[in-house]
């Protein structure tokens, strides 16, 4: 699956890769065409993906009209924290699940699944995880809330840009230097450099087939 990322309250984005920046020691961060705009650490972003932080469950399968619907749920309020002291960056997220339905006479427990996972640069999924957040109803309540916390690993020397590519990116250019009209950005190596050092931790409803494909068209 390719994840499509979105932003979420937990996160920043810095040039064009989802980093998690801050202005403290660590690797840093160059946006592209302007040159040091912020200095990035090794812990990862965390957010939700595109249409997986929403999911909808009918009382009939296959059936997708008003009548059969059951519940919709969506993913807020995500928070994370990370130690980033040793060789092994952890970060923890917690996160709300926000719940309406249909049915509200009686009071009522649901269990939706979901994934936590940690993507290296924007397309390869390093781990995965799954687990279950429960959403409690009272009797006569339309909505109902859930809580879940999650956790993931990330090696910092791999989430460490290489002190050679740091090099080419800090390189002081003087006006009429060959190389000082190129963007360090823009050399294939460096770009691939920094992609393999991007790391993100994503959140989301581990969703069947035709919920992904409801999300997507709805």
């Amino acid at each position: 699956m390719t994840f499509r990322f979105k932003a979420s309250a937990a996160m920043a984005i810095v040039a064009a890769f989802s980093v998690a920046g801050c202005k403290s020691k660590g690797d840093i961060v160059v946006d592209q065409g302007i040159g040091i705009t912020a200095v990035r650490g090794v812990c990862p972003a965390v957010g939700v993906p595109d249409y997986l932080g929403n999911v909808t469950t009918f009382t009939q399968p296959g059936v997708k009209t008003l009548d059969a619907l059951d519940v919709t749920a969506a993913i807020t309020n995500v928070r994370s924290t990370c130690d980033d002291s040793g060789a092994q960056v952890y970060t923890e997220a917690t996160f709300d699940v926000l719940a309406t339905r249909r049915d509200v006479a009686a009071a009522r427990s649901v269990d939706l699944p979901y994934f936590v996972t940690v993507l290296q640069g924007g397309s390869v999924v390093v781990t995965k995880q799954v687990g279950t957040v429960r959403v409690d109803f009272a009797a006569g309540s339309e909505r109902g809330k859930g809580s879940a916390r999650a956790g993931a690993y990330v090696d910092a020397a791999a989430a460490t840009l290489p002190a050679e590519i740091r090099e080419r990116i800090t390189k002081k250019r003087k006006a009429g230097d060959e190389d000082a009209a190129l963007d360090p950005l823009a050399d294939p190596e460096v770009k691939a450099a920094i992609a393999r050092s991007t790391f993100e931790v994503l959140i989301g409803f581990q969703l069947t087939q035709e919920q992904l494909a409801y999300n997507a068209t709805r």
